[in-house]
């Protein structure tokens, strides 16, 4: 695009075409912007000016549709929410848009962001069916973020937005072989998105590298509307040497971008197998240790404490949050106004029960205790001091830059009678801890990819974005999909 050699529109339209002749294959796209063309344009008029504005002025983007925009629908992946669209755009669609980028269209999720029944299936919604996986089609997306991280390994855009309460953008970005990041807490405006909990819900963002994925970081975050933890605290915002705003350091500077974080000599890196994973997943780990070391770091074996108490309170502690913020966001919008109306709407329409029956979840969010009661207030504070002890701990024990763990197992078989096999731990320290965390490709297993996911301290985005850049380019994982209808089990 600096050289005039590709334009915005011409780009525009090729993945425009890639969703219509690909998409039918996965279902990852709900719809495309009737403006996208016209946005393309535009950018194109800036840079011929020579007055863009910023590393993704003209770049497509695909948003999760949790995410509110004015001129499409936004539904949560639910019929209930398929009346008029938001009144105005989440607080990140407009920095996207500030930021030239193309909004190209909104992606299936799994319903609710998966905080709807209690044996789910990722990647389904109500409105969208059930989205699959590029690389082998009856095999699972992994949830919630599930159309964003097919659609990537689709090549139907160059970026995607996906957002995680604990998994939901590391999980889909290992199972569909690309790149995601969980950002700090905060980091990212809250404001306009579908919540589940505004102690750990984050909007990040997603793509086929690390570079484009830091980019598009360096756009989304910043303080205004900035809900949760980290917004309170007044943590840094903003990635200079990508957008010349005050915060985080670290990150490269536009031209800069392929000497950026080439370098692993001296890294030290905790490896938290998880064996629970199965002994293919492991095997994986084991190449990849054997890769790092080679390249200069130092990786040890480690085990975060603490994992046992973390999975017994978070979720209990998310019921009483879910029902505070989910009625505060219905508040919003046309339909049901609030979780028992909800609840209600799902009874009375049958297309919500199509895939799973269930809304379990919902139901005992109705009935959890209010985020007033002294018990969940003790509740929160023990997760918020045990899963960041986790990670400090472990990472001061250790003298640790980060640390490392399988992102996910192979992708499961979809079966809406069955639900998801999805109990994965590796996410859960950093996204309680409200802590940085970040899925790169390491490998596959019979066909199927595996990614390893890293994570670091409070706000150490930039350096951890850095290390995965490195640790992308020393394992170069990442291979293209080749949509195989199935694969016998091994």
């Amino acid at each position: 695009m600096a050289d005039g050699s590709l334009t915005s529109s011409a780009l525009t339209r090729a993945y425009l075409r890639r969703i219509k002749d690909i998409d039918p294959k996965i279902r990852s796209v709900l719809r495309t912007s009737p403006t996208a063309l016209r946005q393309a344009a535009a950018s194109d008029a800036r840079h011929r000016r020579g007055a863009t504005l910023g590393p993704l002025d003209g770049i497509p983007v695909l948003l999760k549709d949790n995410v509110n925009t004015r001129d499409m629908p936004t539904t949560a992946g639910s019929l209930a929410l398929t009346g008029r669209p938001p009144s105005t755009d989440a607080a990140l669609v407009t920095r996207l848009r500030e930021a030239g980028a193309v909004i190209l269209g909104k992606t299936n999720l799994s319903e609710w962001a998966n905080f709807r029944a209690a044996k789910p299936t990722s990647g389904w919604s109500a409105v969208g069916g059930q989205t699959t996986n590029p690389y082998v089609l009856d095999r699972n997306p992994c949830g919630s973020s599930s159309g964003s991280g097919a659609a990537l390994a689709a090549s139907l855009a160059q970026v995607a937005i996906g957002t995680e309460t604990d998994g939901s953008i590391v999980c889909p970005a290992g199972m569909n072989g690309v790149v995601g990041h969980k950002p700090s807490l905060g980091l990212v405006s809250g404001s306009g998105v579908v919540p589940i909990s505004a102690e750990q819900d984050t909007a990040g963002p997603m793509a086929r590298n690390v570079i484009d994925t830091a980019l598009t970081l360096s756009v989304l975050s910043g303080r205004e509307g900035s809900r949760g933890d980290g917004a309170r605290r007044g943590g840094p915002q903003g990635l200079p040497g990508l957008q010349s705003r005050p915060g985080l350091s670290g990150l490269p500077a536009r031209g800069a971008a392929d000497q950026w974080g080439t370098s692993l000599r001296g890294k030290r890196i905790g490896l938290w197998r998880l064996p629970s994973l199965g002994p293919d997943v492991d095997a994986v780990m084991t190449r990849t240790a054997k890769k790092l070391r080679k390249a200069g770091a130092v990786v040890v074996e480690v085990t975060p404490p603490y994992q046992a108490r973390l999975a017994e309170l978070e979720f209990p502690a998310l019921l009483s949050e879910f029902h505070r913020d989910l009625d505060a966001y219905l508040s919003t919008r046309e339909g049901p106004r609030d979780l028992a109306e909800l609840i209600e709407f799902n009874r009375a329409h049958p297309e919500e029960q199509s895939c799973f029956t269930g809304q379990e979840l919902f139901e005992q969010a109705l009935a959890a205790p209010p985020t007033t009661d002294p018990g969940y207030r003790a509740m929160r504070a023990e997760l918020k001091d045990l899963s960041r002890r986790s990670i400090d701990e472990t990472m001061t024990a250790h003298r640790l830059d980060a640390i490392a763990a399988p992102t996910n197992p192979p992708a499961w078989t979809t079966d809406c009678a069955r639900g998801d096999n999805d109990v994965i731990p590796s996410s859960t320290p950093a996204a309680v801890a409200g802590y940085p965390s970040l899925s790169v490709p390491a490998g596959t297993v019979n066909e199927l990819p595996v990614g390893l996911l890293l994570m670091a301290g409070d706000h150490q985005d930039a350096e951890l974005l850095s290390l995965g850049a490195a640790v992308e380019h020393r394992l170069k994982a990442w291979r293209a999909p080749r949509y195989l209808p199935t694969i016998d089990p091994k």
